[in-house]
């Protein structure tokens, strides 16, 4: 079978105008959420897989990212308004039913969307990025303040955007290279694309003001609550992340109805990058309902 043609569009929504890498055809509708400081991109080797699989598969860069809109202000990136894109992209591709897909911050946007449920989805996936009553209950580790230390550095006013821009965002290019354990999957011309992307004028502050505005909403996100995840949802977890614990993923049966989750012991936090081939195997497995590849089972 040949392989889907990969397009690019911007689609408005009723909020913004997004930059959205699309392939395939069909009546569900695929939507692949990037983290930080990523883009869609980091979706090249999932998109082609999901067209093959009869999806019509959208990967939009996440508001403030490459030629999406950046809205100024940090609570235009706050969790409610990050929530309501996705619910604006679904209503436009106009599907009869969606895969949501996320790693990182985009997997946990979809965490909170698929809580919240703006719109129905039939499937969730989640890479690399704990469910947040997981985080909340063990964020506040040694071990984990340690890995989050960045965190508290982002509240800092216009600093880290001065770190992140120097030399042609060359920390940008430092997070996939320094992070990888496979770091032959981040050569230059990849880390070229993250690293434009960031370059984009005012990207780096619509980025860091993910985190920003995380921040003053956590309290509020507390006393939401955390209701079940009543979809069929897969985690996939490379465990030589260095941002985030394996220990985060304990537990999260308790708030996902149906969970399947896979590990990856040799791959770090890039995990759909790095070890591409496992994970497409892992997804077209579960995608199919077929016994998935032995790639470790929850503990």
């Amino acid at each position: 079978m040949a392989e889907a043609a990969i397009s690019h569009d911007s689609i408005k929504t009723n909020g913004l105008r997004f930059e959205v890498t699309m392939a395939g055809t069909g009546d569900t509708l695929a939507l692949l959420l990037h983290g930080f400081p990523e883009c869609a991109y980091s979706w090249r080797y999932q998109i082609p897989l999901l067209a093959r699989l009869g999806y019509r598969v959208w990967a939009p860069n996440l508001r403030g990212y490459g030629k999406t809109d950046r809205p100024e202000g940090i609570s235009e990136y706050a969790i409610d308004k990050l929530e309501q894109d996705v619910a604006d992209l679904i209503d436009a591709a106009c599907a009869k039913s969606v895969l949501l897909c996320g790693h990182d911050w985009g997997g946990w946007i979809a965490w909170h969307f698929a809580m919240h449920r703006l719109r129905p989805i039939e499937r969730l996936i989640v890479m690399n990025v704990p469910h947040p009553a997981c985080f909340h209950q063990r964020a506040r580790t040694l071990r984990q303040l340690r890995k989050s230390w960045y965190i508290a550095l982002f509240q800092i006013p216009h600093l880290p955007e001065l770190l992140l821009s120097r030399h042609n965002c060359e920390l940008v290019a430092r997070a996939f290279t320094r992070m990888a354990v496979d770091k032959s999957r981040f050569p230059d011309h990849v880390l070229q694309v993250f690293r434009a992307n960031a370059c984009e004028p005012g990207a780096l502050t619509a980025m860091v003001n993910y985190y920003r505005a995380a921040g003053r909403s956590a309290l509020a996100r507390r006393q939401r609550g955390f209701p079940r995840v009543d979809v069929p949802t897969l985690m996939i977890w490379g465990e030589q992340d260095t941002a985030l614990g394996k220990e985060l993923t304990y537990g999260t049966d308790q708030y996902v109805r149906d969970l399947a989750v896979r590990y990856l012991p040799d791959v770090s936090h890039w995990v759909q990058q790095e070890a591409p081939e496992k994970v497409n195997d892992i997804l077209e497995a579960w995608l199919e309902d077929a016994r998935t590849p032995n790639a470790g089972q929850l503990a």
